[in-house]
C-alpha cells in the first residue's frame, strides 16, 4: 500500500512539468491573481475584479466588431492582397508595403511564410523591411481596441506613426543596401517558428484570390467561425489579463514613481519609454489597458507613444520572424529602426497631444 501511494505521487510529480510546460500562461496568471488577493488583500479582491469586470464590459463591443472583421477577412482569403504590395518598382514596393502592412490584420507569425517567399523569389530587402516594421503596430483589431481605451486620435496616430516608421526604415534599407550592413541578408536555411498564440494554423494563407462572399462556401464558412472563435478568446484572454494587472497597478503601485520616471516634459521620457517598451510588451492588445493605466499615474502622452510602438515592433513574436530569416546585422537594423522610430513618433505625439 505504501509503494502504492509513493509510486503515484512520484508519477503525479513527474507530470507536474508536463502539466506546466502545456499550460497557456497567460489563463493561469489570470487564476492567480484573484487567488493571491484572497490570500493577501481580500478587501481589494471585489474591487479589483469589478473594475476588470466593467473594463471588459466597455470594451466588448469593439472586440465584437473586431472579431468580426478579421473573421470576414481571414475567410475570403484578402491576405492575398499583400503580395500586390511587393510588384512593380521598388520605390512603389516600399510605400504599399509600409502601407498595407500599417492596415494588415494578421500577425507577425502569420506572414513568415508569405515573407520568405518573397524574399526566396527575390522581392527587395527595403520592401520587406517596411513591411516589418509597420505590420505588428497596427491592425483593424488594435486600431478599435485602442480607440476604445486611449481614444481615436492616439489610434490614428499610431497608425500613421507604423506607416512612417515602415517607410523611413524601407528608404533608409534601400539606400544602403549596397553596404556590408545589408550585403546577403538572407540566412542560408531558415526556419521560422513562433510561440504565439495568435497564429491558429501554419498554413500558407496567401493563396488564390480573395471571394468576398464567404458563405457560399462551406470551407469558407468554416474558416469564418474558426477565426472568429480564436480571436474571440485571445483577445478576451489578454484583455482580461491586462485589465486585472491594471487594477492591481491602480491600486499597488504609486503615481508619483511613474509620474517621476515616465512623465514631464522633454526627449528623456520619450527615450525610456522607446528603451523599457520591449521588454515590458506582453501583448500589442494587453498593451493598450497598461499604457492607460501608466497614463493616468503620470506617463507623459510621448513616451506612452514610444513605448507602444517600440514594444510591438520588438516583441518576441515579432522578432522572431526577422530573426528567423536574415542574419543578425540585418536584425539589429531592423530593432534600430524600431527604437529611432519610436523616439521621434513619441516627440511628434508629445507636441502634438
Amino acid at each position: 500500500m505504501k509503494a502504492t501511494i509513493m509510486t503515484d505521487t512520484a508519477q503525479t510529480a513527474a507530470r507536474l512539468p508536463a502539466l506546466w510546460k502545456r499550460a497557456d500562461k497567460a489563463w493561469v496568471v489570470i487564476l492567480l491573481i484573484p487567488l493571491l488577493l484572497a490570500a493577501l488583500d481580500p478587501a481589494q479582491l471585489g474591487p479589483s475584479l469589478r473594475f476588470a469586470a466593467g473594463a471588459l464590459l466597455h470594451t466588448a463591443p469593439f472586440i465584437v466588431f473586431a472579431v468580426l472583421a478579421v473573421g470576414y477577412l481571414k475567410a475570403t482569403g484578402a491576405e492575398s492582397l499583400l503580395a500586390r504590395a511587393f510588384e512593380g518598382r521598388e520605390m512603389r514596393m516600399i510605400a504599399l508595403a509600409a502601407l498595407m502592412g500599417g492596415l494588415s490584420p494578421f500577425c507577425s507569425c502569420e506572414v513568415i511564410p508569405f515573407i520568405a517567399a518573397m524574399l526566396a523569389l527575390g522581392a527587395p530587402l527595403s520592401a520587406v523591411m517596411a513591411f516589418w516594421l509597420s505590420s505588428p503596430l497596427m491592425d483593424p483589431a488594435m486600431f478599435l481596441i485602442t480607440s476604445g481605451t486611449l481614444g481615436a486620435d492616439f489610434a490614428i496616430a499610431k497608425t500613421v506613426a507604423a506607416v512612417a516608421i515602415g517607410l523611413m526604415g524601407g528608404l533608409a534599407t534601400k539606400m544602403l543596401a549596397r553596404s556590408v550592413l545589408f550585403a546577403e541578408p538572407l540566412r542560408n536555411a531558415p526556419q521560422p517558428s513562433c510561440g504565439s498564440s495568435c497564429c491558429g494554423s501554419a498554413r500558407n494563407p496567401f493563396e488564390g484570390k480573395p471571394a468576398w462572399a464567404f458563405w457560399r462556401d462551406g470551407a469558407r464558412r468554416r474558416a469564418f467561425r474558426s477565426s472568429a472563435q480564436e480571436n474571440a478568446l485571445f483577445l478576451g484572454k489578454w484583455l482580461l489579463l491586462a485589465y486585472l494587472v491594471e487594477a492591481l497597478m491602480l491600486e499597488y503601485v504609486p503615481s508619483e514613481a511613474i509620474a517621476g520616471i515616465l512623465g514631464g516634459e522633454g526627449p528623456g521620457p520619450i527615450v525610456l519609454g522607446a528603451l523599457v517598451g520591449g521588454p515590458a510588451y506582453l501583448n500589442g492588445y494587453a498593451a493598450v489597458p497598461l499604457v492607460d493605466s501608466l497614463l493616468r499615474q503620470g506617463m507623459s502622452d510621448g513616451a506612452a507613444m514610444s513605448f507602444v510602438i517600440a514594444g510591438g515592433v520588438s516583441c518576441i513574436p515579432a522578432a522572431i520572424a526577422v530573426w528567423a530569416l536574415v542574419k543578425p546585422r540585418v536584425f539589429a537594423a531592423y530593432v534600430g529602426y524600431a527604437f529611432a522610430g519610436s523616439v521621434l513618433a513619441g516627440m511628434a505625439w508629445n507636441l502634438i497631444a
